[in-house]
């Protein structure tokens, strides 16, 4: 079916707006009830992302029972779904359609919702050539902290307009609100994928990787390990054809191309399950043009350069490693609950915390929605 499908799917029934409208009141009688209190609520769809951001607090609010689907329109390229809809439904839906999330979001588990995928904010390989989550978002519907449904965006990208609050609640973790629905743009599947590999060592791969960028390639993921560089091509056919045959490189059979690719986005590759102790997985966004850095500990390199995993390391010595080439760090996965365990997120400059914190304010008054998870004092 291709992208210009007339086909609209609608879900769920109105026979199920009743029980949608009873969630809707116990969520806002839990969120009331917490600001009158100043009780913590840990909003929580799938929990495959609980280990993410600083230690989860607060009791826990569930919406994993508030899904569906609730309107996607395949000519538009639009979906609205309610936050705890399975992120593998909507991928199935638009996967009918022949068409996809445009930022290729992990999943971390099965029971990954459409909610946490949005405010996690992470994106897959595909993320540099593509765009981000937030990149994407279009509307939302979010519940504060006074129990108010507040609507930002629209559903088509002509409506969009106004202050661009949606977009906001990419990334937050949940520390603005209760995120209800979420309407996002998607994009038509591409018709070819090839995936190649080169033998190169990081210096020469990070040149290459740059000098590609700035020709018309149809790249849509690249990673590098170990002295092998992994690049996938996606697109029209002719021009997958073209680019290979202007790069060389193996070609990696398709279905352990998907695999491989897949165990990337997850972090299932040997590379992230071999960090089987306590030292923390670091995530350095940093300029594509960055020279190597030199870190101890297994490293790998994903979007082009612009994204530099570490394993184990002093915290001082990764984040001013990134600093030192106009980039910051982020302690992915790691002991959170020990002592002295690092900050998950580089602090913020103070007038950049200062505009968080009257977002904060505004959005969350009493402070319940996951408080700590991004910064200790948000």
């Amino acid at each position: 079916m291709s992208a210009t499908d007339n086909t609209t799917a609608s879900q769920p029934a109105s026979s199920a707006e009743p029980a949608s409208d009873a969630m809707l009141a116990e969520f806002r009688a839990r969120i009331l009830e917490a600001s009158a209190k100043h009780t913590p609520l840990q909003l929580r769809g799938g929990g495959t992302k609980d280990w993410y951001g600083e230690v989860p607090r607060g009791e826990v609010l569930d919406v994993s029972a508030y899904r569906g689907i609730v309107a996607y329109d395949p000519a538009e390229l639009v979906i609205t779904a309610r936050c705890g809809t399975p992120l593998r439904e909507i991928e199935a839906a638009l996967a009918e359609k022949n068409q996809m999330l445009p930022f290729e979001p992990p999943h971390f588990g099965e029971r990954a919702t459409f909610g946490g995928c949005i405010a996690a904010g992470l994106a897959g390989p595909r993320r540099p050539y593509t765009g981000a989550p937030r990149d994407f978002v279009l509307g939302t519907t979010l519940m504060n902290g006074r129990g108010e449904e507040l609507h930002f965006g629209g559903e088509v990208m002509k409506n969009v307009a106004g202050y661009d609050a949606a977009r906001l609640m990419a990334g937050a973790l949940g520390s603005l609100g209760l995120l209800l629905t979420v309407s996002i743009k998607v994009l038509p599947r591409p018709t070819s994928e090839l995936t190649l590999q080169f033998e190169l060592d990081q210096q020469a791969a990070l040149h290459q990787l740059n000098e590609w960028a700035a020709r018309p390639l149809p790249i849509s993921a690249s990673a590098w390990q170990d002295g092998r560089l992994t690049l996938r091509l996606s697109g029209a056919q002719a021009a997958v054809q073209a680019a290979q045959a202007a790069l060389g490189g193996d070609v990696l059979e398709a279905g352990e191309a998907e695999r491989w690719w897949t165990a990337l986005r997850e972090q299932a590759a040997p590379f992230f399950a071999a960090r089987t102790d306590a030292r923390p997985l670091w995530r350095l966004s940093t300029p594509s043009v960055a020279p190597v850095l030199t870190l101890p500990g297994p490293q790998l390199i994903e979007w082009g350069g612009a994204q530099r995993w570490h394993v184990g390391g002093e915290a001082e010595a990764i984040r001013s490693a990134a600093r030192q080439v106009g980039g910051h760090a982020t302690c992915f996965r790691g002991p959170r609950e020990q002592p002295n365990a690092p900050p998950v997120f580089t602090t913020l400059p103070a007038p950049l915390m200062a505009i968080h914190q009257r977002l904060k304010q505004a959005f969350d008054p009493a402070g319940i929605f996951n408080p700590g998870r991004l910064y200790p004092d948000f």
